[in-house]
């Protein structure tokens, strides 16, 4: 079982309370959401494994078990056009978990209109093939948000 690590240091709220439809109703794939402190901070690689998607907001590492997790740094934040997100890898690169991704400031785009939640999704996955998914309560970076078989 791949054991998933919150990207951010904040609160969990879980996917249905993301406001938005797409992610709200899993429709990428199952997995838990974090309404982020409101300091400037880095979002860290979930898991173990190979950047495969990097863009200011949002970026996916999959791991040596083909697991790939999204993690979207707030919601409509592409509309920022990179802007207050500070890319620290390249797409391709390996990653460790826990290590640095993007720098970038939640509070920034809160100020800019947009939501600082985020999404954190198991891309490819059934709710089934995860477990002990956290929905609540105070998280920090690196902390377990859930396990995928």
């Amino acid at each position: 079982m791949t054991s998933v690590m919150s990207p951010l240091a904040g609160r969990a709220i879980g996917l249905a309370a993301v406001p938005d439809p797409v992610f709200s109703g899993a429709m990428v794939g199952p997995g838990t959401a974090i309404d982020p402190v409101r300091e400037p901070q880095e979002a860290v690689s979930p898991v173990d494994g190979v950047v495969v998607s990097l863009h200011p907001h949002a970026y996916v590492v999959v791991d040596g078990e083909g697991h790939g997790v999204l993690t979207h740094l707030g919601i409509d934040t592409v509309q920022l056009n990179g802007e207050g997100f500070e890319l620290l890898v390249n797409k391709g690169d390996t990653v460790t978990r826990g290590q640095a991704v993007i720098r970038w400031n939640p509070l920034a785009c809160e100020e800019a209109g947009k939501s600082p939640i985020c999404p954190v999704v198991a891309l490819e996955a059934t709710a089934d093939s995860l477990a002990g998914v956290i929905e609540d309560g105070d998280v920090k970076a690196g902390d377990v948000l859930f396990g995928w078989q």
